[in-house]
């Protein structure tokens, strides 16, 4: 067996090849050759084989994107061998080639798991574009599965961050700055300050802008399953592993992948994260093969990190590898002069989407909310004025539970401190106790509604 690694071509590299890996099988040593010559300068490894056993052999060790593989072998046909390899769970493209061909032998190759079918003898130009075609279609994959899980849908243009005051202005410009730079970024701030969307925003300003951005909620997924989420898995690698499956970091290759609440990985996680990220190399749960990727990772935490490596629930080094650029996202309590664009922003982009006129607001309405302390952030505010369209009028007072305002009281001095108290107590009572919906009503994470709680001396175990 041989193992070519030839650096590609600038001036002869297809879009996209450079990073695949390519498995040959023939035993014609000179279309073997013909193959390695056409190919190797193209893309990043080439690795030849005479016989079905003899790639399989390769394969136990290292991930392939491709296989070219003649029909006629000695031993174990091309055909015969691809079953086994779709039985046993391999994913990759394969391209069947053979000199004796018929219509029979065709469809037998297609229902075998064949991406492509090409009959000798074949110029330069066929190969490359049978190549390219399996690139393509790799890619519609890795894209239809990134859309089906995606979160929120790509942004259709107007400004994603709104506002004008100092700390927006300088997260612009540092976003702008960062952005084109292939290092990870580290983003921290309190729920709801809008993390995923400084994410999508530096993705979207990156040279890997047209290749997917995947986010990921670390702690959405179950411990025992975050390794196979990120990494993908092996056909048999545990109970209930039937199949092979990729992992986030495979559907996220050439673009961005976003760890949001990194500090709830595990700790055993975290030490595999930070091999991939240091060598950009990832391996699958329970298989011995180590699949280069090539992506930019942004993770994002509403925790103060350094706290968290300090009581040695995060690594430290992982932080330090996380840290290269770390921007602090500022509450919406220390940019409140922006509120009056962030609603305009809401009501245009939310009026239309439930078909209900934008609500009109009053000065003092205005005021009323520049004075509210905003414990969920932006999200908060969104989601008021997604409850005030659907209800038709802004109702202020449910920010301040128990007192009547007036335009008259606008100017007077306010605790902004016992607000916030006094509307975190009344949803939590209008919802039983039940924390996590009043914190989904709140428009913050159930661990900022319990430190809330603690902060005013309540029992924290209290609710559901």
């Amino acid at each position: 067996m041989e193992h070519l690694n030839i650096p590609a071509s600038p001036e002869r590299s297809l879009e996209g090849w450079p990073d695949w890996s390519i498995l040959i099988v023939d035993d014609e040593q000179g279309m073997l050759n013909f193959l390695v010559k056409t190919l190797a300068p193209r893309c990043h490894f080439v690795m030849s084989a005479s016989s079905a056993e003899e790639g399989m052999e390769w394969l136990r060790g290292h991930h392939v994107d491709l296989v070219i593989l003649d029909i006629s072998l000695p031993g174990k046909s091309g055909v015969t061998w691809l079953k086994e390899l779709r039985e046993q769970g391999f994913t990759g493209e394969v391209i069947l080639i053979t000199a004796f061909a018929d219509l029979e032998t065709a469809i037998e190759a297609l229902r075998a798991g064949a991406s492509d079918f090409v009959l000798k003898p074949f110029r330069v130009p066929q190969i490359l574009n049978a190549v390219k075609h399996c690139h393509e279609r790799s890619r519609l994959r890795r894209e239809n599965f990134v859309l089906r899980r995606a979160l929120t849908p790509p942004r259709a243009g107007g400004p994603s961050l709104v506002g004008g005051s100092e700390q927006i202005s300088a997260l612009r410009k540092s976003i702008t700055r960062v952005a084109p730079m292939p290092s990870t970024v580290l983003l921290q701030g309190e729920s709801g300050t809008g993390k995923e969307l400084v994410a999508r925003e530096l993705h979207a300003q990156s040279p890997r802008a047209a290749h997917p951005f995947v986010p990921v909620n670390c702690a959405a997924v179950s411990p025992d399953l975050i390794e196979s989420e990120l990494f993908g898995h092996a056909r048999g690698a545990f109970s209930g592993a039937t199949r092979t499956r990729e992992g986030l970091f495979h559907y996220a290759q050439g673009g961005t992948l976003f760890l949001d609440e990194v500090a709830e990985l595990p700790l055993a996680i975290q030490a595999t994260l930070l091999r991939a990220i240091e060598d950009l190399k990832i391996r699958p749960v329970g298989s011995e093969q180590l699949m280069s990727v090539n992506l930019r990772v942004i993770a994002a935490t509403n925790r103060r990190l350094s706290d968290a490596v300090a009581a040695g629930r995060f690594r430290q080094d992982l932080f330090f590898r996380l840290q290269v650029v770390d921007l602090t996202l500022p509450p919406l309590r220390d940019h409140k002069s922006d509120i009056p664009a962030l609603v305009a922003h809401f009501m245009d982009q939310l009026a239309p989407a439930l078909g209900v006129p934008p609500l009109q607001i009053t000065d003092a309405e205005m005021i009323f909310l520049q004075q509210y302390h905003w414990p969920g952030n932006v999200r908060e505010l969104r989601n008021l004025i997604e409850r005030s369209l659907i209800l038709g009028s802004l109702n202020v007072s449910a920010l301040y539970p128990g007192e009547s305002p007036s335009p008259a009281d606008a100017g007077a001095p306010t605790d902004l401190h016992t607000l916030e108290k006094r509307h975190i107590l009344s949803v939590l009572e209008s919802v039983q106790g039940d924390k996590t919906q009043a914190a989904q009503l709140l428009g913050v994470s159930r661990r900022t509604l319990e430190r809330r709680v603690l902060e005013w001396g309540l029992p924290s175990g209290s609710g559901r």
